[in-house]
């Protein structure tokens, strides 16, 4: 399978400029590649370095030393060195971000706001809403509230939508931020399901997972961010 995304000898690190510039090591000499169909999760204890890395591939930190190579099409784009304009982009159109946590929409129901991603991507909203509907009901967010701005929804299911979100629209690459925290067994397995929907598919994961059974149903490799630098918090 082709290589959708390969990291060269990534290093990162923080400046604290209110400590007299102390420099925060937090990661360096980071290597691996992610294959089309593949699940990469990233190991390690906290504070390894593991959200700093999918930060950095996702373009909200930039990172210091290396490369972040994206194959897009017959193009491969260095996010490291990407202006924010193509970063944009290529958050549109080839990387997509599930975490845990949703930001709220005021008064967009649920099933727009899980929508959107597809309807950017050229979906009649027609099609958009009814997809929206039908990962909704496989996450067992109740119809009642699929209208209603999700806002005042619990946590859990504040997570859900934003799973969702996150799986609904077509990205070759896929980030994992933790969906499964805090899900319930029936829940976790969806999550599961759509993983494997997504490999079939040919879509390059990367994942932080610390729920060993899920990680041990989805990982195809597991990279130890331990060995790529020091126990500095990501």
């Amino acid at each position: 399978m082709p290589v959708r995304l390969y990291l060269n000898n990534v290093g990162k690190a923080f400046t604290m400029h209110l400590q007299g510039g102390t420099v925060i090591p937090v990661v360096e000499n980071v290597e691996f590649s992610v294959n089309a169909g593949e699940c990469v999760v990233l190991g390690g204890p906290s504070g390894a370095g593991k959200s700093s890395i999918l930060k950095m591939i996702y373009g909200n930190y930039r990172c210091d030393d290396g490369q972040i190579l994206v194959t897009v099409g017959d193009e491969i784009i260095n996010v490291a060195g990407a202006e924010p304009r193509k970063i944009l982009g290529l958050r549109d159109s080839t990387i997509g971000y599930v975490s845990q946590f949703l930001r709220t929409i005021p008064r967009v129901s649920a099933e727009d706001v899980v929508a959107e991603p597809l309807i950017a991507q050229g979906a009649g909203e027609a099609e958009g809403r009814d997809t929206a509907r039908a990962l909704l009901s496989r996450l067992n967010v109740p119809e009642r509230l699929w209208t209603l701005p999700p806002a005042t929804f619990s946590g859990g299911e504040q997570q859900r939508v934003n799973i969702a979100r996150g799986f609904i629209a077509h990205y070759p690459i896929l980030l994992l931020d933790e969906p499964t925290a805090s899900l319930d067994a029936a829940n976790r397995a969806v999550v599961v399901r759509l993983v494997e929907e997504k490999k079939v598919k040919g879509v390059a994961m990367v994942g932080i997972l610390h729920d060993q059974d899920v990680r041990d149903q989805i990982a195809d490799r597991i990279v130890d961010v331990a060995r790529f630098g020091s126990e500095a918090a990501a």
